[in-house]
């Protein structure tokens, strides 16, 4: 999919209530084909941190880019050009795909790029007006390893686990693995709840069970929070 749209909720969960919700949703919803899979992200941003500031400072819109892979990429594998936005507690996901050798030339072009798809263009345009208004560069590599699972009955309704969340700003290519340090070395596991409407009743009883409750946690924002924020540019 090139765009998505939907509410995302985040729940931080110690590795015995992990195991126990796992038992909890089988009988409503399905590991993805993918199994236990490691996503990477190479985020964009200013010399000074501009996009994730702004962010943080919880606007009521903000946005981010990153470019986003599935595994340890090769310069032919596909991966993705994201941009991600939020307006007033609505997510906004929309992507383009290309060569990861390709990115590069893509992201220092000073020109629009043209694609066949009207789609893929409009993200693209969108792409290119960022570049414009912000002067963005790779800054941080984000690394984790994630199950997702998806309803059998609620359409549209996912719930995804990330582990080991990691992270690293000393070797920005996406090429040469997904190694790093871990961002919060006190939690377990972050569950995202994904969804544009309400939460299934079995699945609200399984939080309200569990004494679940969400939780603020951008992944980006705690490693600039945490690591980024007092350095000194240029060091």
């Amino acid at each position: 999919m090139q765009i998505f749209e939907r509410k995302e909720k985040k729940y931080i969960l110690n590795q015995d209530k992990y195991e126990e919700f796992l038992e909890r949703i089988s009988a409503h919803m399905k590991e993805d084909k993918y199994g236990l899979h490691t996503i990477c992200s190479l985020y964009y941003d200013t010399e000074n941190y501009d996009l994730i500031k702004r962010s943080s400072e919880k606007p009521l819109y903000k946005e981010k880019f990153r470019v986003r892979t599935y595994g340890v990429p090769s310069d032919e594998q596909m991966v993705y050009l994201e941009i991600k936005k939020k307006l007033m507690g609505i997510v906004y996901k929309r992507r383009i795909s290309m060569r990861l050798a390709q990115v590069d030339t893509y992201m220092q072009s000073e020109e629009e790029c043209k694609f066949d798809d009207r789609l893929n263009q409009q993200i693209s345009n969108e792409i290119f007006w960022l570049k414009q208004k912000e002067t963005i560069a790779p800054k941080v590599i984000i690394s984790y390893d994630r199950r997702a699972f998806s309803a059998y009955e609620e359409d549209g309704f996912r719930v995804t686990f990330d582990a080991k969340i990691r992270w690293r700003n000393n070797d920005l290519s996406l090429a040469n693995g997904h190694d790093g340090e871990l961002v919060a070395p006190e939690i377990d596991i972050l569950m995202e709840v994904k969804s544009l409407h309400a939460y299934p009743l079995w699945f609200a009883n399984i939080l309200s069970d569990l004494d679940l409750y969400p939780s603020k946690f951008s992944k980006y924002e705690q490693v600039y929070r945490r690591y980024l924020m007092n350095q000194k540019v240029g060091v």
